[in-house]
Formats: C-alpha cells, sequence, structure tokens
C-alpha cells in the first residue's frame, strides 16, 4: 500500500465500482420508502391524476440524486458537506403543503407549493451561515442527546414499517356496529317525542366499536421482518469485509425473495410502468409566489437545518472526520439549494436522510464515494420508470427488519457520545439530558399535544428533533454558559 494511499481519510476513500453499486444501492433501498411516501401524500392532497402523482415522483428521485451528488461530492466550497450523505424530501413540510393543497387544489396548488419552495430555499441558502454559527453550542451534552432522539424518533418509523404501518391503521371502524348503534339512538329519540317528551340529543350508548386490522401486525409479516434482522445481524457477526458491509442489503434481498414465494411482493407496477421518462423544469407551470407561504416554508428549513446539524455531526462522529463551521454552512447551504432545485423540478423542500445515517453505523462503511453511487442511482431511477417501480414493490415489513437495525445504531451512537459527557464533575449534565431527551419524546407519546396551540406552530412543535436541540442548548447555555465553545468542532 502507497504512502498516498494511506493519508486518504476513509471518507474520501474511493471504491471498486462494483462494490460501490452494490452499497449505493443499498442507500438507495433504505431511503426509498420515504422518499416516494411524500409526492404520493402531497400528490392525492392536490387531487392530481395518477399520471400526474408520477411525474412527482420521478422528479422526487431525480431531484433526490441530483442533490445527494452535490452534498456527497460537493460543489466548489459553497455547496456540499463532502460527507456520505443521501438527502430527500423532507417530511417537515407535508403539514403546509397538505395545507395548500386543501385551499388550491389542481396544478394551481402545486405551482403555489413549488413557488414557495423556491423562496424558501434561497432564504435558507442565505440564513446558512448564520445557522453555521449555532455549532459552538453543540458540545458533546448536547449532540449526544440530539443524536439519541434522532433514533429513537426513527425507531417509530421502523417499527411503523414492520408491522405494516402507523399505530392508527391497527384498527378500524366497526361501520354495521355503528350504523346499528346510530339506528337505536334515533330510535330511542323518536319513541321520546311520540311520548310527548322533547327530542333529546342524539347520544350513542357507548364508545364508536373498532375492529382490529387483519394486515396490521401480521404475524407472517413480522416474522419475515425478524428474519431479515436476524439475519443481518448473522451477516455482521460470521462475515468480513465486503460481505458484511452489504449486510443490509443481503438481508432485504433475501426477505424479498420470501415474499416473493409467499406471494407478498408482486410486480404489477413494473409491468405497467414506462422504460424512460424525462424530468423537465416548470413541468406543471411557472411557479406562483406568496410572501405568507414563502415565509411558512422558511420557517420549516430552519426546522431542516437544525435537524441537518444534528446528523451532520452524527456523521462526523461516526466517521472521525471533524466538521467546520465553513463545512457545516455548505452542507445547510445545499439543503436550500436541493429545496431551489426541488421546486424548479417540480419536486419539494430537501433534507439530509436521517435513515442513511443509521445505515453508515451499521456497515462501518464511511466512504462518500458510496453516496455519490446512491445520487447516481436515483437519478437514473428517476428517468426509468420501470426500475423505480421495482424498487417500490419491496415490503414495508422487509424494510421494517432493517429499519430496527439501523435506527437503533443512530440511537446507540447518540449514547456513545452521551458516555464521553462528564457526570461526575457537572451534575448539571445529567439535568441537560435527562428533560433534553424527555422533551423530545413528548410529540411521540403525544402527537397532538400541540393541537390547542396556533396552528403556525405546529411544524416547530411536533417535531422532537427540533425540541429536543432547543432544549439542550438552552438548558447548556443556563448550567454551563458557552465554555465548551469548540468541543462541537473537535469532537
Amino acid at each position: 500500500m502507497s504512502s498516498q494511499t494511506m493519508t486518504v481519510h476513509p471518507v474520501d476513500e474511493k471504491l471498486p465500482v462494483g462494490k460501490l453499486t452494490a452499497l449505493g444501492m443499498q442507500h438507495v433501498m433504505v431511503m426509498y420508502a420515504g422518499a416516494v411516501a411524500v409526492p404520493l401524500i402531497v400528490g392525492r392532497a392536490l387531487k392530481l391524476t395518477p399520471e400526474q402523482v408520477t411525474m412527482l415522483i420521478s422528479a422526487d428521485l431525480f431531484c433526490c440524486g441530483l442533490v445527494t451528488l452535490i452534498q456527497s461530492f460537493g460543489l466548489s466550497k459553497w455547496f456540499g458537506i463532502k460527507l456520505p450523505v443521501m438527502m430527500g424530501v423532507t417530511f417537515a413540510a407535508v403539514g403546509p403543503m397538505v395545507a395548500i393543497a386543501n385551499g388550491t387544489p389542481g396544478i394551481e396548488g402545486a405551482r403555489a407549493i413549488f413557488g414557495a419552495g423556491i423562496g424558501a430555499g434561497v432564504l435558507a441558502i442565505l440564513i446558512a451561515p448564520l445557522m453555521s454559527r449555532l455549532l459552538r453550542f453543540f458540545p458533546p451534552v448536547v449532540t449526544g442527546a440530539i443524536i439519541a432522539i434522532i433514533g429513537i424518533s426513527l425507531m417509530k418509523v421502523g417499527v411503523g414499517w414492520a408491522l405494516g404501518g402507523p399505530a392508527n391503521l391497527a384498527q378500524t371502524v366497526d361501520v354495521p356496529k355503528l350504523a346499528a348503534m346510530v339506528d337505536s339512538a334515533r330510535a330511542t329519540a323518536a319513541a321520546a317525542v311520540e311520548s310527548g317528551v322533547a327530542a333529546p340529543a342524539l347520544k350513542l350508548p357507548g364508545p364508536i366499536p373498532m375492529i382490529d386490522s387483519i394486515t396490521y401486525g401480521a404475524l407472517d409479516n413480522l416474522a419475515i421482518a425478524a428474519f431479515v434482522m436476524v439475519l443481518i445481524l448473522l451477516l455482521v457477526k460470521f462475515t468480513r469485509g465486503f460481505l458484511s458491509n452489504i449486510s443490509v442489503l443481503l438481508g432485504m434481498a433475501a426477505g424479498c425473495a420470501i415474499a416473493i414465494a409467499m406471494g407478498k411482493m408482486t410486480f404489477e407496477k413494473v409491468g405497467k410502468a414506462h422504460w424512460f421518462d424525462v424530468v423537465t423544469p416548470f413541468a406543471f407551470g411557472m411557479p406562483t409566489f406568496d410572501i405568507v407561504q414563502i415565509l411558512t416554508f422558511t420557517v420549516v428549513m430552519v426546522v431542516v437545518m437544525i435537524e441537518s446539524t444534528g446528523m451532520f455531526l452524527a456523521l462526523s462522529d461516526m466517521t472521525d472526520k471533524p466538521v467546520s463551521q465553513s463545512q457545516l454552512a455548505a452542507g445547510l447551504r445545499t439543503d436550500g439549494l436541493g429545496t431551489v432545485i426541488g421546486g424548479i423540478f417540480n419536486t419539494f423542500p430537501h433534507t439530509s436522510f436521517s435513515q442513511n445515517v443509521g445505515l453508515v453505523a451499521v456497515t462501518g462503511v464511511k466512504s462518500r464515494w458510496v453516496c455519490i453511487a446512491g445520487g447516481i442511482i436515483m437519478v437514473v431511477l428517476g428517468m426509468l420508470p420501470k426500475m423505480a417501480a421495482f424498487v417500490e414493490a419491496i415490503p414495508q415489513f422487509v424494510l421494517g427488519g432493517a429499519g430496527l437495525v439501523m435506527f437503533g445504531m443512530v440511537a446507540a451512537t447518540g449514547i456513545r457520545i452521551l458516555s464521553s459527557v462528564d457526570y461526575r464533575g457537572n451534575r448539571f449534565n445529567l439535568y441537560i439530558v435527562a428533560l433534553s431527551i424527555g422533551f423530545g419524546m413528548v410529540p411521540l407519546v403525544a402527537p397532538h399535544w400541540m393541537q390547542q396551540m396556533p396552528h403556525a406552530l405546529h411544524p416547530l412543535l411536533e417535531s422532537g428533533i427540533l425540541l429536543t436541540a432547543i432544549a439542550a442548548v438552552v438548558l447548556n447555555l443556563f448550567f454551563n454558559g458557552a465554555k465548551e465553545e469548540d468541543a462541537a468542532v473537535a469532537h
């Protein structure tokens, strides 16, 4: 091995093309479900045609790949943090986008969303250097708490994948029983009127009857998810080198094989999808710009950038590559640039995908070239709908088995950082960790806790990661001041 090779940091290591392709595909499969979920939700809220929703998905994949290339490869010193980062559309903007869609459905609503994204993206680029100055307020006691809550928040997603969706899908209304209860209540009210009593308010005799969903938590699906998880762990323990690095990909491939054999994975959409599609800018017409909508999206971008800061610091710790303030600014600017590109190419605000941070922890592969390969694959998927449909056919419960491993690794990374914090010499750090993680858990255990508060605050208050970040920074300033200014940079 030459001395020149010895000096290459693992983040900058260029792997053989075959390995890069497999490792990049592993990243794509992990993020795919999250990447296509937002255009599906917003497209349906806008009441777009199936063809238009397909266009949104293709544009989404294309832009995810393009912005990933900018973030991981770098575009001058101004854009790109040059770490193994996969970029995707953020769920933080779903609320404001659905609100626009409900008020203005159809093409006009889509153009308003794209315009708000472009405006907020430009503002995000301008304020990124200001956001990067917050780096000195992120010593290990703060970053550890944020990274731990990122992992804990993602576990909810992983469990939902394994079980077949979010918790609200566990039960459905028993319509025949409910109809019988309503008829009974009406008959009681009618009898009261006939007997000369004033008509009473219609009241059901009990709670709305519910029945358990036959698909949620299905034991065969859970068995496949468990098989994927166990296989990944066996591969990590008993294999070395490249096989260990693609353990998640192999686990999901084995899970898909079982799902196909059981008839749980089909390829109908693959047959119907086109082979090639061109993603064109402004396909829905020129965006429209509304100052209130732009400012609303800008608030979302501030949330996104604070969450991205936590993810960049997590990657910095996993890859042993310190992040400077200028590098953090370049990474945050790319969140803004990605959102501008998204608005131009008919898609939505972008952020770094936390799911893929967990994959870096599981595989131990630190090279950013893996994510560059993933970005190229995403661009190709955006232009080859048939290939995109093939990846989309992967059942969620297969992803769930892998998700539990990866997302748990993110939480474990946060715990490892917290283990380096001095609690004996500074007991205040215990209070910082306890309260900041407690605040971050609030949206997880009580998703509607903010329903009595102004609706404009909801995008801020429904993010456990943001609540943890704010609480940890404020409590650290209160107890410790800003005396550990360089700790986050060096860690």
